[in-house]
């Protein structure tokens, strides 16, 4: 969460801090919050009910707990929203507004609904709302840069609640009272530093306690690591801690004195990593991130982390694995520290190790799913123990619980502008071990985003090659959510940048895809223009596979404009090609295809023949689904040409195939069914 908290334990609270106890203080807030949801608002009080959901906004500035105390109130309440808690931080560690399409499709996934690859704003904002509609929900909406961003998420039903987090006024949403926090009161903030320091010290000199949480003005944040600095020198009083404090600079908040203070007195390896934690892509790191960063073993690097844990550096991410977060309020100091002490040079080769270990534990992760290849598995062993994992299990939930930090990492590694090499190396194994684990289908929202950084870097670098690729990649998303125009136009593209560099495979596979988008828009004529410019090239270059294949595209296209004499001549051509290339089920299935034009033509005699052709490759090819279907048209095209024995006998010959033990649960078997009965 974005700030450090008054709620702690052992674990990890809901507000995000570490340390021991129920949530302290805020009595008063608390109740406002939740009398204001009962509250009348102006519509209501106008005779209208309230269309949007009631937004509680929660104010304050970086370290206030104002994360925290909105974890509690939505603890307090979450048993009146059966339909859960939804989260969403709405600002990057280094400040950066989150964009509202992120955050929405973040969203959606929660309620695991759909959210199509490339979706824009406006369509991703509408499915959230309209998944929200019949739920009764609560939004926490976490460190909002600007009313926009929680207007755009805002549920269209009274029925949710939205929990906003802020450092000021959200103006533009209408009928919000923020509840603006200030410190925590004495009692509250001298129970919080007993929590870290033991309450004997607290004890012996309560005065001393007291102005030393005076002097960090209640503030949790600071409290919290004036806490971790005392229990790390049992013999040091709390009003020593209060001397030194009121020895530093003035200038600075209490956060800033306290922060420094406690930097100072670390260890120098620990203080850089600490500084170098700055780095971290989404303020996430593990013990690998950080061994990397600082250039220390990982067993190092864990114990370190761990330190900074009970130091209150970091808060514990409540995970399988051991994963950390930096507080968003520390962030700013973290990064101002690490200019002043570390040379610019220093700085990138802390971010390029980084890369690289993301780099090779995301060859790792893809590695593991592929110990059937002998040279898979040498390359797996010659990897350093550190970097394996133990099974494809392992690997894919390594990938599904690090997916924040890895797409963050790439969407750093291409601003940063200086590491474009690294940053295309890693989207690359991204890419792949996504499609290992997850599926290209389950990850192409990801993939979208993944393929448009390509692309950034691509024309930044001005590589054609590589822009091609990732416009292709763009365009197959785009057909494949319905996004046909805009498909066309990114095929377009990718077709310029192959002929740039003549790259053969960019050039013919995107005039194969132009062609499809044409097919899908309707335009029969251009499609099988532009498949059979796609041809041209398969054929120059002896690719028969790929030849056979767009000869049956030329001719689908102009079966479905009705030109069967055509489709008739291009389905022969496919069925050549197989023959030539010696695929059999490929050939089976051509000249089911060609059959069925035959039939369209009106040549049943003809369609015959060649089914019971297609029947007989299908039985060498092995394919009884196929070869049960083929059975079925038969039978068909017989009944129609009066023949109801021979009929009879294929629709015997395609039960004995469809009740085969094999085939009793096939999907395949259900399709030629139904494909059937619609014949």
């Amino acid at each position: 969460m974005t700030d450090q908290v008054v709620k702690t334990d052992d674990a990890r609270p809901a507000g995000g801090a570490a340390g021991q106890g129920e949530f302290l203080g805020r009595t008063r807030e608390l109740k406002e919050l939740r009398a204001d949801i009962e509250r009348a608002g102006l519509d209501t009080l106008a005779g209208r009910k309230a269309p949007r959901a009631r937004v509680l906004l929660i104010a304050g500035r970086p370290g206030s707990g104002r994360s925290a105390l909105a974890a509690e109130l939505v603890r307090q309440v979450a048993d009146r929203y059966p339909d859960g808690v939804l989260r969403a931080r709405l600002t990057d560690p280094d400040g950066t507004p989150v964009p509202v399409e992120r955050a929405a499709r973040d969203l959606l996934g929660a309620l695991e609904e759909p959210a199509p690859a490339g979706a824009c704003e406006d369509d991703l904002t509408d499915a959230l709302r309209a998944a929200l509609a019949d739920r009764r929900a609560v939004l926490l909406l976490d460190d909002a840069a600007d009313a926009g961003q929680v207007d755009a998420l805002l549920p269209d039903t009274p029925d949710c609640l939205v929990v906003a987090v802020s450092a000021g006024p959200l103006t533009g949403i209408s009928d919000v009272r923020p509840c603006t926090l200030g410190g925590l009161d004495a009692k509250s903030g001298v129970e919080l530093l007993a929590r870290h320091t033991g309450s004997v010290r607290i004890t012996v000199d309560p005065r001393a306690a007291e102005g030393l949480a005076e002097e960090c003005q209640g503030q949790p944040a600071a409290l919290v690591l004036a806490g971790g600095w005392l229990a790390a020198r049992p013999n040091a009083a709390v009003s020593d801690l209060a001397k030194q404090l009121r020895a530093e600079d003035t200038e600075g908040t209490p956060l800033t004195r306290v922060f420094r203070l406690a930097h100072a007195a670390l260890p120098a390896s620990a203080a850089r990593m600490l500084r170098l934690l700055a780095l971290a892509p989404a303020g996430l790191v593990d013990p690998q991130t950080a061994s990397a960063l600082a250039g220390c073993s990982v067993d190092s690097a864990r114990r370190t982390l761990d330190d900074f844990v009970a130091l209150g550096f970091l808060h514990a991410v409540d995970c399988p694995l051991p994963q950390y977060e930096v507080p968003a309020c520390l962030h700013p100091e973290l990064r101002v520290l690490a200019a002043h002490h570390e040379r610019p040079a220093e700085l990138q080769l802390a971010r390029a190790r980084m890369l690289e270990r993301t780099v090779r534990l995301l060859q790792a992760c893809r590695a593991i799913t592929e110990t059937d290849s002998p040279q898979a598995r040498q390359k797996l062993l010659e990897m350093p123990l550190a970097l394996r994992f133990p099974t494809p299990r392992a690997a894919a939930e390594w990938l599904r619980l690090t997916r924040p930090a890895l797409l963050a990492a790439a969407r750093l590694a291409v601003a940063d502008g200086e590491l474009d090499t690294l940053a295309r190396r890693l989207m690359s194994q991204l890419v792949r071990a996504m499609a290992a684990h997850i599926g290209t289908r389950a990850a192409a929202p990801d993939l979208y985003e993944i393929h448009s950084l390509v692309l950034d870097v691509a024309e930044r670098r001005n590589l054609p090659r590589e822009r091609a690729a990732a416009l292709l990649n763009l365009g197959d998303l785009d057909a494949r959510t319905g996004r046909t125009g805009d498909a066309l136009a990114r095929y377009r593209d990718a077709l310029d940048a192959g002929r740039e560099v003549n790259d053969p495979y960019a050039t013919g596979r995107a005039m194969e895809s132009v062609g499809a988008a044409h097919l899908e828009l309707g335009d029969f004529d251009r499609a099988a223009d532009w498949f059979g410019r796609a041809l041209v090239e398969r054929l120059a270059r002896g690719e028969r596979a790929d030849a056979a294949r767009l000869y049956g595209r030329i001719a689908a296209a102009h079966t479905v404009a009705g030109r069967y004499g055509e489709g008739l001549r291009n389905w022969r051509a496919a069925v050549a090609e197989h023959r030539r290339s010696g695929d059999v089920g490929a050939q089976a299935r051509a000249l089911s295809e060609l059959s069925r034009v035959q039939e369209y033509a009106g040549r049943s005699e003809e369609s015959l023949r060649t089914c019971r052709e297609a029947v007989e490759w299908a039985r060498r090819a092995e394919d009884p689904p196929l070869q049960a279907a083929l059975h079925l048209r038969a039978a068909d095209t017989l009944e129609r040409l009066g023949d109801p024995a021979s009929a009879g006998l294929h629709r015997s010959a395609a039960e004995q195939i469809l009740g085969d033990s094999n085939l009793q649960n096939d999907p395949d078997a259900c399709e030629i069914r139904t494909a059937s009965a619609e014949d």
